[in-house]
């Protein structure tokens, strides 16, 4: 597995992967992602083996000296096997580069797999959102000090 910047011919498969590891309501569209990898202020990681992408990040720097982890995506057949912590590093290190003193995501309040993981990665719940999702589904800010 290796984990390399996003190039345009990635845009399907990241569609794809998001709308097979989301429901409705919580994946995007694809012109939502579109719009995400091409904003000025952020970078799309994208993990890959034998010729597959099988895991991406996309995360914003903010001018607030923040970096915001927008979704982070792996295929259900390569979960718990570093993929995830490898596009995290990339992205935690990318954000301090810059300057951050913070990083922060949403998580699905029922997602308690993905705030293990990232709870072992130094977040902490900060805030609960009602409502965040379009299916109305509720999530967790957590958030990193750099």
């Amino acid at each position: 597995m290796r984990v390399r910047l996003y190039q345009p011919s990635d845009l399907e498969a990241l569609y794809q992967l998001d709308q097979s590891c989301f429901p409705p309501g919580v994946s995007y569209s694809r012109d939502e992602i579109a719009q995400f990898v091409a904003h000025r202020r952020s970078r799309t990681w994208v993990a890959e083996a034998d010729g597959q992408l099988v895991g991406f990040l996309i995360a914003f720097r903010q001018p607030s000296k923040a970096g915001h982890i927008v979704t982070l995506d792996v295929a259900e057949a390569w979960r718990r096997r570093a993929v995830g912590t490898a596009l995290m590093d990339a992205a935690e290190a990318w954000v301090r580069g810059a300057g951050a003193e913070l990083i922060y995501l949403e998580t699905a309040e029922d997602n308690l797999a993905a705030q293990a993981f990232y709870r072992k990665r130094g977040y902490q719940k900060v805030k609960r959102i009602e409502e965040y999702y379009a299916n109305r589904a509720a999530a967790w800010v957590m958030a990193k000090r750099l």
